[in-house]
């Protein structure tokens, strides 16, 4: 595993963390692990999201837009590096280029975010949305227990089908002037986590190899800097991506290997030397 030396960043501006679905920021339940202690070693400054863990993208964006414009105005901060994991990622892109906050984000890093919509959301929606429609009420109910101000499950698993997708890619562009990039991770087996067995099968089954949720196709967008999975057998699973079992899993880099909380010190290296 290659030695990341301390306080190496060189970056710019500040790193907003935009976690997925079904999570929230909590201060002594993190949901990235180990990796934000890891960049703040190194000298960056780290915010959080904060958005609910069940909201549509519309509502999460909503609520993104007016913390950053907060946080920015509060901390006299110019912009903002975005590491964005999962859904994450479309709550940041349809706050950047619909609620137009684009003049306070630098770059935009999403980590297994479904750009382009998933098969296996299209399959699973053909279901009587009766049924959909219920199973979503009972998960908002529990999201609202948990902390969410306006969970709305259906229109969050709606924006995950492909033409729903390729909607939203439509009238969400990348900004010109923000630097984009993304990274897909994957398992290498079914048991790669133990986790997400039964929902990485059922993926495999109808679009091939996936992370327990999503393929690299799905989240291939700008800037896409590859496909990695681990170095032993077990690959690189949707949990692992954001380090939630705080424990060492090693990324094959292809020259290298890389830790989780290392490899997000590596991003914010390189965005560092681009002037970000």
């Amino acid at each position: 595993m290659e030695d990341i030396n301390e306080g190496t960043s060189g970056l710019k501006y500040p790193v907003l963390l935009v976690h997925g679905m079904g999570f929230r920021d909590r201060k002594y339940l993190n949901y990235w692990g180990r990796i934000p202690k890891a960049l703040e070693k190194d000298g960056v400054r780290i915010f959080y999201g904060g958005q609910d863990s069940s909201g549509s993208v519309e509502g999460n964006a909503a609520y993104l837009a007016e913390r950053i414009r907060q946080m920015a105005r509060e901390n006299g901060i110019e912009k903002f590096n975005v590491i964005a994991h999962s859904k994450g990622g479309l709550d940041i892109r349809y706050a950047i280029s619909t609620l137009k906050i684009n003049d306070l984000i630098a770059s935009v890093t999403t980590i297994n975010t479904p750009h382009n919509g998933s098969y296996t959301v299209d399959k699973l929606l053909k279901i009587p949305d009766l049924l959909v429609k219920f199973g979503c009420r009972m998960t908002d109910w529990w999201f609202r227990v948990l902390g969410d101000r306006m969970p709305e499950t259906y229109k969050a698993i709606k924006a995950f089908e492909t033409v729903n997708a390729e909607e939203f890619n439509r009238n969400n562009p990348d900004d010109p002037g923000i630097y984009y990039q993304s990274y897909a991770f994957t398992c290498k087996k079914i048991t790669g986590d133990m986790f997400m067995w039964f929902s990485n099968l059922v993926v495999r089954s109808i679009e091939g190899e996936n992370d327990g949720l999503l393929t690299p196709r799905a989240v291939k967008w700008s800037n896409f800097r590859g496909h990695f999975t681990g170095v032993r057998g077990r690959g690189i699973s949707h949990c692992d991506e954001v380090d939630i079992r705080r424990r060492p899993i090693l990324v094959d880099m292809g020259d290298r290997t890389l830790d989780i909380p290392d490899l997000y010190r590596e991003i914010v290296r390189e965005l560092g030397e681009m002037g970000y």
